[in-house]
């Protein structure tokens, strides 16, 4: 049956009522919610210090999440190795082919309401965009977008499309403090100033929240893990950095006789600080200014504590090292492989999640409002990556005709998926062993059946035996005589020897001259293909 949404109070997935012409109004532009959009960060990062940090994260459990995801931001925007690392894993996500599934068993009229949203999601120009502003939730842990939706002409009907997805700032919002038996703690709502926030309306947001780690909402995203490895990196950035500037100049000492007045000495000092940077500079006569050599030191062990660091951070979001730099020590092609195909599960994983979000925040809503043939929630098509990847080809299309041999019954549509090659449509052309299967000309049949009729008298006709003796006796008196130089001079080479060994070491020095020989083979082989070729041609 079709859904009535003229009807003006509708019910979503949840069971929670909503009207229909809020729809087309942003929830955001409520005046109470007016004060989220002149909210600026506080930029947390500022000072940090392990115990600031550990507030933040307390903060968070508690449902203050603001600090954290402001944190996360900072990180991002300041370490370029964290934004590189997150932009891979968030990058893989774009491109990755993706169809509308209707449910097992479907109808014909659940299956045309599939199609009819897969052409639908096909016109959306902003989708690649939707997915990569949820990917922003492996950070923070959520990444909320609201819809506005807008009745559209399609055809001959109307149809409820979003108009508008807009990612909105983490910090509108906050967790449920959940103080009451049945609320949930991991629920996002909109921070109206309110103790308990104000629910988000249905149809009207993609809520999506990744589960990088198992916990609450607050603690599933990796802010919490790369946060000590970015604290403990910038301590060493800025040790690097003090090291530089005491350790990378010469000390400047200036010397004053005896009796200098204080503004003899201030004289001095002043040169003293500026000679650095002026390179000139001039002091009363009887004042020194010595030059002394800087003091030893390395920056190795900086650069080991910031190399550290970096690595752990590329493992906590790549799952491993060797996609991120190779340093030429243990950065092999093999350990490179393994750990792409590391990054290969996390894509996988991330796309799943998305894409279980996406069915439940936009594909339903779409199906409700559009589809003909809604009846329930549990039958609503579903959005799926494609991330199955094609087997190697050659390992396949040896190993499977070995299988079929042994009697496996082998489905055709199970091999067709798993070299991703589709099955051909009615009247579409393929490929064929050395041909494209298509019309052949009468011309060209014809000749074929008049060689094939003459090859076919050739194989019923046996062969004169005079006929292969001719060909025989001529190969035999052309090859003696060159033969005949072979053999002697191997019989040299025996007479020459004193043992075994010997005969063995003058015979790997040998060098034969077998140009001859390979003429007159190759006059063999010619001879012989002319005589086939004279005897097809005349039937005999």
């Amino acid at each position: 049956m079709a859904n009535n949404t003229a009807n003006p109070i509708q019910t979503d997935s949840n069971g929670n009522k909503f009207r229909i012409k809020y729809l087309k109004e942003q929830q955001t532009d409520d005046a109470k919610l007016g004060h989220l959009r002149n909210h600026y960060s506080d930029h947390p990062s500022r000072a940090l210090t392990p115990q600031k940090l550990a507030d933040i994260l307390i903060g968070a459990e508690q449902g203050n999440i603001i600090a954290q995801c402001e944190l996360a931001e900072d990180m991002e925007e300041k370490d370029g190795h964290v934004f590189a690392e997150l932009q891979k894993r968030r990058r893989a996500l774009l491109g990755v082919d993706w169809k509308i599934v209707p449910p097992r068993n479907a109808s014909a009229s659940e299956v045309k309401d599939a199609e009819m949203l897969q052409e639908l999601f096909e016109d959306m120009t902003f989708l690649d965009d939707v997915i990569f502003d949820m990917s922003d939730a492996i950070l923070k842990g959520f990444s909320n977008q609201e819809i506005t939706w807008q009745q559209q002409s399609v055809g001959a009907s109307k149809v409820w499309l979003p108009s508008n997805i807009e990612f909105k700032d983490p910090s509108w919002f906050m967790t449920h403090p959940a103080q009451e038996l049945g609320q949930n703690r991991n629920e996002l709502r909109l921070r109206d100033n309110s103790a308990d926030g104000e629910a988000l309306q249905p149809f009207g947001w993609i809520s999506h929240c990744h589960k990088t780690k198992s916990g609450y909402l607050a603690r599933s995203g990796l802010t919490r893990v790369l946060a000590w490895p970015y604290l403990f990196k910038n301590y060493s950035v800025r040790d690097l950095a003090e090291f530089l500037e005491i350790y990378g100049l010469p000390l400047r000492l200036g010397k004053y006789p005896t009796g200098a007045s204080p503004e003899e000495k201030n004289t001095l000092l002043n040169a003293v600080m500026s000679i650095g940077h002026n390179a000139g500079g001039i002091i009363p006569k009887g004042m020194e200014i010595d030059f002394q050599e800087a003091a030893k030191g390395t920056q190795q062990p900086f650069e080991y504590m910031v190399s550290l660091m970096e690595k752990t951070i590329s493992k906590a979001i790549l799952g491993g090292t060797l996609t991120s730099q190779a340093d030429g020590k243990s950065s092999t092609n093999a350990l490179g492989n393994v750990h792409n195909e590391v990054r290969q599960e996390l894509r996988d994983s991330d796309l799943k999640q998305i894409a279980n979000t996406l069915t439940r925040d936009l594909v339903f809503p779409m199906y409700y409002l559009n589809g003909k043939s809604y009846q329930h929630p549990q039958r609503c098509p579903k959005f799926e990556f494609d991330i199955t990847e094609a087997e190697d080809l050659k390992a396949f299309a040896d190993s499977l005709p070995a299988l079929v041999d042994v009697g496996f019954k082998i489905p055709l549509n199970w091999a067709q998926e798993k070299v991703q090659i589709p099955l051909p449509k009615d009247n579409e052309t393929v490929l064929a062993k050395g041909q494209l299967v298509e019309e052949i000309d009468e011309r060209s049949t014809q000749t074929k059946l008049k060689a094939i009729r003459k090859i076919a008298a050739l194989k019923a006709k046996s062969v004169a035996p005079e006929q292969l003796d001719s060909f025989t006796k001529q190969l035999t008196n052309e090859m003696s005589s060159v033969l005949q130089g072979f053999t002697g001079e191997v019989q040299q080479l025996v007479e020459q020897a004193e043992s075994l060994e010997d005969l063995q070491l003058l015979l790997a020095d040998l060098d034969l001259d077998v140009n001859e020989a390979n003429e007159v083979m190759q006059q063999a082989f010619v001879a012989a293909e002319l005589g086939g070729r004279f005897d097809v041609n005349e039937g005999e």
